[in-house]
């Protein structure tokens, strides 16, 4: 846990204001349909920040910043990866690459896409309800 939770400032200088706005819808869609506990944590070696969304100990999604990257992370185990490939026509070409590009560990696919706007806002809803069903309407 960090000591250190950026705040509006410190995430637009990061980056830029365009982001911070997709980021903050994101942040609002994910709070309207899950019941989550976000956590702001160090982004290691790659990132500055991480904001991960986990309940129960398990992770939903999480967000990595760095200065002008918003990435978004999900990581399907095996079976999320059978229902995306069945769900696979309906979504789209950008983020089908970054699925085929992210790399398998032990622990499930590891699939990072970099938002720069909110063109694929339905396709992230729909790997998160490959991930989990959402607990609110």
């Amino acid at each position: 846990m960090l000591g250190f939770i950026p705040d509006d400032k410190e995430l637009t200088r990061l980056l830029g204001a365009g982001k911070v706005s997709v980021f903050r819808k994101l942040c609002r869609a994910i709070g309207d349909l899950y019941m989550t506990e976000p956590v702001w944590n160090s982004g290691g070696k790659k990132w500055m920040y991480e904001y991960k969304y986990r309940k129960g100990g398990k992770t939903l999604c999480a967000f990595y910043i760095r200065e002008n990257t918003l990435g978004f992370m999900v990581i399907f185990g095996m079976a999320e990866r059978a229902e995306f490939e069945a769900e696979r026509r309906n979504i789209s070409l950008f983020v089908q690459r970054a699925y085929d590009v992210a790399t398998t560990y032990h622990d499930g696919k590891w699939m990072m896409l970099d938002l720069s706007d909110l063109s694929c806002l339905d396709n992230i809803g729909r790997l998160l309800r490959i991930k989990r069903r959402p607990v609110k309407k």
